[in-house]
């Protein structure tokens, strides 16, 4: 991670939470090649310490994310190549996150648009903070969502709420994207890091393993036949009760006590 990374995205842990922490609050943490490159060195730093089991990203300053940085995106707009590249960057970023095999938790304030939304769908549970708002502002500019806004959303709340979405521009408040599925839980404002952190914390203490097959069976089912999506969850339910964790698991109630996981 360069020093522009390590700037732009802090890293904090604490137990078995990695907490990367978007840090450009005087741009609104908009997406930057720093953010990309710290994101994903974060991540890569949370997946080779087998002590870290969940990361959570939330934000410094008074937006969690308001998009794609616009100096990059004006300088990358020279050719179509530089912006093709400046996209690929983003999806790999965003890609990365959905393959870990740890889950990704989002803690939400302020403002999540755009770039910030697209990021945001990207994990696999997001905490939202009360007067948090949600939206997609790619048509007020012109431009075309293009870090998955197209794909993910239809996916998370179904193709018309996302159709009046991305074609009104209008912002969400933080129970209706929970209404819509956008959001898990909302926390009162002050409360929504302790209550991501707690939420992290239990998540923690669960199998990895498990939490790991659990991520990939239900993404990798959303891209296929529901067939097939149980014919995968069957064979790595099978091969999950010859780990050793589910055998600790499995002890445990027997035991009537709490498991602990390696």
């Amino acid at each position: 991670m360069n020093d522009t990374a390590k700037h732009d995205v802090l890293i904090e842990t604490e137990g078995g939470v990695g907490v990367a922490i978007l840090n450009r609050p005087d741009k609104f943490n908009c997406v930057s090649t720093g953010i990309v490159s710290g994101l994903i060195g974060a991540l890569e730093r949370f997946e080779a310490d087998p002590a870290i089991r969940v990361m959570l990203i939330r934000a410094n300053g008074k937006q969690f994310c308001t998009g794609a940085d616009l100096d990059e995106v004006t300088a990358a707009r020279q050719s179509e190549g530089d912006f093709q590249a400046f996209l690929s960057r983003g999806h790999a970023m965003l890609r990365r996150l959905e393959a870990s095999r740890m889950p990704v938790v989002a803690a939400v304030h302020g403002l999540a648009l755009a770039g910030g939304l697209e990021l945001m769908m990207s994990c696999d549970v997001v905490l939202a903070a009360k007067s948090a708002r949600f939206g997609d502002q790619h048509v007020q500019y012109g431009l075309l969502p293009g870090w998955g806004g197209t794909q993910r959303l239809p996916r998370l709340v179904g193709l018309r709420r996302a159709m009046e979405l991305m074609y009104s521009g209008r912002w969400l408040d933080a129970e209706e994207a929970r209404d819509w599925g956008l959001v898990n839980e909302i926390a009162e404002d002050a409360a929504l890091v302790e209550t991501a952190m707690e939420f992290c914390r239990t998540l923690a203490s669960r199998n990895p393993e498990g939490l790991g097959w659990m991520k990939r069976l239900a993404r990798d089912g959303l891209e296929g036949s529901l067939d097939a999506g149980l014919t995968l969850e069957e064979e790595n339910a099978a091969k999950a009760q010859l780990t050793e964790n589910t055998s600790e698991g499995l002890a445990a109630f027997k035991e009537r006590r709490v498991p602990v996981f390696k």
